[in-house]
């Protein structure tokens, strides 16, 4: 039934929103409002303190990849970055792989953190692998409509398969050596999902803020959002977000829209009688809000919170935090035409806008919508905004039916919240947004208290709550026992490992 709805919803704004290139504002590749609140809330993970003191172990290389691992006829190919440390290596020593997501790949993962420092202990070979159509690695020339069909999760774990075993057989002595996997968000559901599709070929992995369940709509975000701001900032910040947010929609609803318009400086462009404006608009309010908690480190959300109590009343305070994050010197641009146009370019630049919608559109879903009422920033981001997103930037294949349909395809291929791996270590931030569609259960996972996305890659500190120094050392001890385990055993595994990725590629 949800489908069905979803599906006239979807045809009923089509005839509203269908949108052509000559009707798109004029941008530039600079920095907007969408694309700075987006790479907040997709940046890579904040790499660890570097402590290496060898940085000429340090390498930028490649590895030339299918562009389609599935089809046998496929020659085309493609060079896939990666960083690697050798500097702790000997020979039959394990690889220790931090695995990319939806950024660009930085030093840090491989010269300190938890990560680097059980590498050193157990004489690693330490290596940071770099995701298709992100960051310089790059499969095609652009990512127009026909070339992104080649971005997927499946590829990326085929091209992770493939990077192994090239490295088993070109390092010497390492034809036996074990494999320990780590990511953190997207990158950490991939780790999860690799061990699902090739066993044999990870020991053992850490899957640190990993969603597992791809869900359309995905209203528990937001609510877990409110909560955390609540939690770590009181009942009164909270109930101002909510009200200031309830009376700007309340002003739009009693056709007092040029006040909202006024008071945020938003453009002449911006329609308040257009639907899709207004859910862009709020959509975009509850995603700065978002970032705030996703990224939060101590004093983070106290802070925001004491801006928006500065204001005379609930919908100034709020308005007033807001225009220090659109920060534009003229207007404020951010209207439905002007975040389509963020993503319609197929040029590869710094936006990854039109990658990462992309994959929610034909995988995920995730959309963080205002479906719930248990949380504080209103009604006017539906569903149905994003399913739209999706026809207008990707073709009229992308209806709510084919949406509802890949994403349920995802859960049964990967298990959802039951993905049946061994060997791998489930954490989660309490403040994360993200844990609502991971493993929560303490017996299957950790959750460290007050902490947000991806926080625990640093290495063991006197920093850490008592919580995560355990968790870190937990997992130590979770990498030694799969280390030390019957090397026999693992002779086999790796063999079928082998056999079964030379079945795949070839």
């Amino acid at each position: 039934m949800r489908c069905t709805q979803g599906f006239i919803l979807l045809a009923a704004f089509a005839l509203v929103s269908t949108i052509t290139a000559d009707e798109l504002p004029q941008q530039t590749k600079e920095d907007n409002i969408f694309q700075r609140t987006f790479q907040r809330l997709h940046q890579e993970p904040p790499p660890p303190e570097s402590t290496s003191r060898n940085r000429a172990n340090i390498e930028y290389l490649e590895i030339e990849q299918k562009l389609d691992n599935f089809n046998e006829s496929e020659t085309r190919t493609w060079q896939m970055r990666y960083i690697s440390n050798d500097e702790f290596y000997q020979e039959g020593s394990p690889f220790f792989i931090f695995v990319g997501g939806e950024w660009e790949i930085s030093t840090g993962y491989v010269t300190g953190g938890h990560l680097y420092d059980l590498a050193k202990e157990h004489n690693g070979y330490l290596f940071y692998t770099e995701h298709r159509y992100y960051g310089q690695s790059l499969p095609t020339s652009n990512m127009d409509n026909e070339n992104i069909q080649y971005l997927g999760v499946r590829q990326a774990l085929a091209d992770l398969a493939h990077f192994i075993e090239h490295m088993r057989e070109t390092i010497p002595g390492a034809s036996q050596s074990k494999v320990i996997i780590a990511g953190g968000s997207y990158s950490a559901t991939m780790v999860t999902w690799f061990k699902k599709l090739y066993p044999e070929l990870a020991t053992g992995a850490w899957a640190s803020s990993a969603p597992l369940f791809a869900k359309v709509n995905f209203v528990e975000y937001k609510e877990i959002t409110g909560q955390s701001i609540r939690l770590v900032a009181g009942e009164q910040c909270y109930n101002r977000i909510q009200n200031g947010i309830a009376k700007m929609e309340e002003l739009f609803a009693n056709k007092r829209g040029a006040e909202v318009k006024a008071i945020l400086k938003l453009c002449d462009a911006f329609d308040e009688y257009n639907d899709l404006d207004l859910w862009t608009l709020f959509s975009e309010i509850s995603d700065i809000f978002a970032g705030v908690v996703q990224t939060h480190n101590t004093g983070q959300i106290e802070s925001v919170c004491n801006k928006i109590m500065e204001g005379e009343d609930d919908i100034s305070g709020v308005a007033g935090y807001l225009l220090t994050q659109f920060n534009s010197n003229t207007c404020n641009l951010l209207t439905y035409k002007a975040i389509i146009a963020s993503m319609m370019d197929s040029t590869f630049d710094n936006n990854i806008m039109r990658q990462w919608i992309y994959q929610t559109c034909n995988e995920f879903g995730w959309y963080q919508t205002s479906g719930s009422r248990q949380q504080p920033f209103g009604t006017k981001f539906p569903v149905t905004l994003y399913t739209q997103m999706c026809a207008d930037i990707y073709g009229e294949r992308f209806t709510n039916e084919f949406i509802y349909n890949q994403v349920q395809a995802t859960n049964e291929l990967f298990g959802g919240l039951a993905p049946n791996v061994e060997n791998v270590y489930f954490t989660h931030g309490q403040l994360d947004p993200w844990r609502a569609m991971g493993i929560q259960n303490e017996t299957q996972a950790t959750i460290l208290p007050l902490y947000a996305h991806c926080k625990d890659f640093g290495s063991i500190s006197d920093r850490d709550s008592n919580e995560m120094r355990a968790s870190k050392e937990k997992f130590a001890q979770l990498v030694r026992q799969w280390i030390s385990a019957d090397s026999d055993v693992d002779s086999v595994a790796n063999n079928k490992a082998k056999s079964f990725l030379n079945k795949l590629r070839n």
